[in-house]
């Protein structure tokens, strides 16, 4: 995986800690794990920060899955977890 920094203060903190700055499901798309169980490529400026976590997003020109996300993240959020851990089995 490859990353880019804004400027070396974040790459030092990314380095000191780099698991509490990975996305969510290995960096696929939140709202597709949670509703299909699917791992969708994402748009890397559509994004969530929730908990100290981030939730990356899948956006086209007809669908855009972070505002889905957004209007019922509560209950998407536990599938989405529950998703995750049977597909990295």
């Amino acid at each position: 995986m490859r990353y880019y920094f804004v400027n070396e203060a974040n790459k030092l903190k990314f380095d000191a800690n780099p698991k509490k700055f990975l996305p969510e499901f290995g960096g696929w798309c939140a709202y597709a794990i949670g509703t299909h169980s699917k791992k969708v490529k994402i748009d890397p400026e559509s994004y969530t920060i929730e908990e100290g976590k981030l939730y990356l997003f899948y956006k086209g020109a007809f669908n855009d899955t972070r505002e889905k996300w957004l209007d019922n993240h509560e209950a998407l959020k536990p599938k989405a977890h529950s998703n995750w851990k049977k597909i990295i089995q």
